[in-house]
């Protein structure tokens, strides 16, 4: 009642734009105490409902609150492998999720979050934990994301020997190469890494499972192994047009930006300097192909979204606790460009070199269940670059899964049974390859609860934690 909520505060718009660094200030640990006593401790805490993880919100909200911090990162830890990647990057359905939020403004639970694991690393809180025993099974993970970095961490603290298998150059998956910088820092993910190397976690980059190394040798060698290699099968828009040139995935123009940041590239190929920039696609992943543009000066930005505009506030339709479709500004968003909602691109349009140099679009309304064109509505955007951010479709069906003979739900992806094992014995699936695109707090959650599977098919013991994750339908 007599403190108000307060987020952190982002650097200037002009000054952040100079740089790709975190875009956030210090928001400061005796600030941060103050809004982590705002929350009630709830008799029933909703805010567990609207966290897959199950993390233990009111519980590191009060020791936050009393200045315990070193047991408030154990008890962060104790449901969350790698807060520093959700307090970054969730979009917090633990916040929508809140009690408070009913008829208030809800808990700073993302801060906190983050606070709390960053002091833990100043402070030297973090260290390695390798396991006192060595069970002698080895378990192979398939992919470097967070869904396969947890279910690793897990797997080793037990006493497995776990190897990763990344088939890009570096190890972290969508958080190396996905992710932007300014989003979230790569020091993040590589002080984690150092801390799994020394747990005694083995990684292999460069190798491409189903290509480099055979299915056949995997199986033989491993006793178990864990299917996280994320949904990577991008949408595409099939319209006239597509094959000009500047038309990009989302993924194909991202990866090259964070390799400028890696010291891998003085400059990508995919630029946008001086260029009008159209994305297609409203979700994080358009957002983040918009605040990369802007850093590389564009001339122009503008985001389509086929979906009407949200409202301001949460609506009949997502009560509370559910988590609300509702209007928000990301940091990218407030450093410019247009957005424009209900429309749907038609053609592009190019020139006599075959480069992209304009987009056709027309408003669209929803009827029969499916969104048809406006007549009327017709007009055209300056295009001298599209980059297709409209989400993924499923894993890649190539040799790793072909070779492996796992079967698929009615979805598309990779079919798993309530301890995570698919069709074939002592082969597991986590996170995006079995559940679809989805959110992070969601792939650590599965990445988790595979782990605890996979132990107790090796062992027959159940000694990890695992969240309870429904493998039987998407969860955003």
């Amino acid at each position: 009642m007599n403190v108000r909520r307060e987020g952190p505060t982002r650097r200037p718009v002009d000054l952040r734009l100079m740089d790709w660094r975190e875009v956030y200030e210090d928001f400061g640990k005796e600030k941060l105490e103050s809004q982590a006593s705002r929350c009630m401790d709830c008799g029933i805490p909703f805010c567990h409902q609207g966290c897959p993880l199950g993390n233990l919100i009111p519980e590191w909200n009060t020791l936050v609150w009393r200045k315990d911090w070193v047991d408030a990162i154990e008890r962060l830890h104790a449901t969350n492998n790698f807060p520093e990647f959700t307090g970054t990057l969730c979009p917090a359905p633990c916040e929508a999720a809140c009690v408070l939020g009913i008829n208030d403004d809800p808990v700073t639970i993302k801060q906190v979050e983050i606070e709390i694991i960053d002091r833990a690393w100043d402070e030297g809180w973090v260290r390695p934990r390798p396991p006192e025993i060595r069970t002698g099974k080895r378990v192979a993970v398939v992919g470097s994301g967070p869904a396969g970095l947890a279910a690793a961490q897990q797997l080793t603290r037990v006493g497995h020997d776990v190897v990763v298998f990344e088939r890009a150059d570096r190890i972290g998956g969508l958080l190396r190469y996905g992710i932007p910088e300014f989003k979230m820092a790569k020091h993040r993910l590589d002080r984690r890494l150092e801390q799994m190397r020394a747990e005694g976690t083995v990684f292999r980059p460069n190798v491409e499972v189903g290509v480099d190394l055979s299915t056949e040798d995997l199986r033989a060698e491993y006793d178990a192994v864990v299917l996280a290699g994320g949904a990577t099968a991008w949408r595409d828009l099939p319209v006239p047009g597509r094959e000009l040139t500047g038309i990009y995935q989302a993924m194909e123009y991202l990866p090259p930006a964070n390799r400028v940041q890696e010291g891998d590239l003085e400059r990508s190929p995919i630029h946008a300097e001086d260029k009008h920039v159209v994305i297609i696609g409203g979700g994080d992943t358009g957002a983040d192909c918009l605040g990369t543009a802007h850093r590389q000066g564009a001339a122009s930005v503008t985001q389509l979204e086929i979906m009407p505009m949200p409202p301001e506030h949460r609506s009949a339709a997502h009560p509370w606790p559910t988590y609300p479709m509702i209007y928000r500004v990301s940091s990218a968003h407030e450093e410019g460009g247009d957005r424009i909602y209900a429309v749907s691109t038609t053609e592009f349009v190019g020139n006599d070199e075959g480069q992209v140099r304009a987009l056709r679009l027309s408003e669209v309304a929803m009827e029969g269940g499916k969104f048809v064109p406006v007549p009327g509505t017709e007009r055209e955007l300056p295009c001298d670059l599209a980059f297709l951010a409209m989400g993924f479709v499923g894993p890649e069906k190539g040799k790793l899964l072909e070779g492996l003979g796992v079967e698929y739900d009615a979805r598309g992806n990779v079919a798993r049974d309530e301890s995570f094992m698919t069709n074939v014995p002592g082969v597991f699936s986590a996170g995006d390859m079995g559940r679809g695109q989805s959110l992070i707090v969601w792939a650590i959650a599965e990445g988790r609860a595979a782990a605890a599977g996979v132990d107790k098919f090796l062992t027959g013991r159940d000694v990890l934690p695992a969240p309870i994750v429904p493998t039987d339908r998407p969860m955003v």
